[in-house]
């Protein structure tokens, strides 16, 4: 990457999107061997789920066993633990007002991994105050004003605000990365996804 201008990489993902979790491990590995400014941003991928969840199959019907069986392979590859028999998605409102917390927070950042990890890993219910504070205590931050920051709806502005610019910029689905003015969406493996940020340094360098 040159050393002139660093490329920000803005992300818009959500808790619940397989595919999302599947591109944090590819964000990673590129953040390890290039110089890269990234930030996650909230996309409301099923906001009206019910707190109580929804089953999966009434959004994937009798192809859920195929989808999760390419799912769990990509995860695989990429050393990614998984649950292997999620039946359900859940609201993650209140998850992603939680991680936009995180990142005003020291170290906050880790608890986009967590949260992650708490759906996909231990299969729990991200709607759920409780689960919602241990996975802060797991992270390292504090539970106390976590807490408020759930009970008191501190950053519903924010989330809100993020969603609404994902709207504006005619974001339909998730992963999306956002590198200046230019944007791809779905998951990218690793060669891809650097590909893409190459791109969009090239094209910076020439303005």
């Amino acid at each position: 990457m040159s050393e002139s201008k660093k490329i920000a990489l803005e992300i818009f993902t959500d808790f619940v999107c397989p595919w999302c979790y599947l591109a944090s491990a590819v964000v990673e590995k590129v953040e390890q061997n290039h110089d890269i400014d990234v930030h996650w941003s909230p996309f409301p991928l099923h906001p009206d789920t019910p707190e109580e969840g929804l089953l999966l199959s009434s959004f994937l019907g009798p192809n859920l066993d195929a989808v999760h069986d390419r799912l769990y392979g990509i995860m695989d590859e990429l050393g990614l633990e998984h649950h292997n028999n999620r039946t359900m998605t859940y609201n993650s409102r209140l998850a992603q007002e939680l991680a936009m917390w995180a990142d005003t927070q020291t170290g906050g950042k880790v608890l986009h991994k967590t949260l992650y990890r708490t759906y996909f890993v231990e299969d729990q219910n991200l709607a759920k105050k409780e689960v919602l504070l241990q996975a802060v205590e797991k992270a390292g931050l504090d539970i106390n004003e976590a807490g408020e920051v759930i009970d008191e709806r501190c950053f519903s502005d924010q989330v809100d605000e993020a969603w609404l610019r994902a709207r504006q910029m005619q974001i339909s689905g998730v992963p999306s990365f956002i590198g200046g003015s230019y944007v791809t969406s779905g998951y990218h493996p690793y060669d891809e996804l650097v590909k893409f940020i190459e791109y969009v340094e090239m094209q910076q360098a020439r303005e």
